[in-house]
């Protein structure tokens, strides 16, 4: 199996486990529609998240690089009709298992905040890096999955957070494929 097609599989399959957790335990995708709050809280997330991302270039300017020389090789391994598809995948599936079964079912049980905190903390474990000098790229994970999850339980909708999620992977998919460069990059 190539690839890019193990990612795509291990994302159906979070996605799925996401998507049946969450329906076991009566969580909706979108608790009441509103097409105008998502949209003002997408805007707001993404937003957000490239604010995130600027701020952990100019202050951890050598773990950033790190990181994204790290993202900028896994991405030229893999076609390039499998990135976009990608972003979308991993925005689906991680926005269902990550935030809706995991802050969802936890925020149950727990109060809301500290199920943002656990939620995202299972964020960031499950995208670990394999070199040290990275080290910030766990704690950005770690910190956009506290924005994820917040937006998520005050919506009360995945919708902000999969456009958002996806177009942060996306936009970090297209800029990896490109040359270096020394300023304005993305984790993703």
């Amino acid at each position: 199996m190539s690839p890019a097609g193990f990612l795509l599989l291990l994302e159906a399959a979070l996605g799925l486990l996401g998507a049946a957790g969450m329906a076991a335990l009566g969580l909706p995708v979108v608790a009441k529609p509103d097409p105008y709050r998502d949209t003002l809280a997408f805007l707001l997330l993404f937003a957000l998240l490239a604010l995130l991302e600027a701020a952990f270039a100019r202050l951890f300017p050598n773990s950033y690089r790190t990181a994204e020389a790290l993202i900028r090789a896994a991405v030229r391994a893999l076609p390039e009709g499998a990135l976009l598809p990608l972003a979308g995948a991993s925005a689906v599936a991680e926005e269902l298992f990550f935030r809706g079964l995991v802050v969802g079912g936890l925020a149950r049980v727990l109060p809301p905040p500290l199920a943002v905190v656990a939620g995202a903390l299972v964020f960031a474990l499950f995208h670990p890096v394999p070199d040290r000098r990275a080290w910030a790229y766990p704690l950005y994970v770690f910190l956009a999955g506290l924005l994820f999850g917040a937006f998520y339980l005050a919506t009360g909708s995945l919708v902000p957070g999969i456009l958002a999620h996806y177009l942060t992977n996306a936009r970090a998919f297209e800029e990896a494929k490109g040359p270096p460069s020394p300023k304005d990059r993305y984790l993703g």
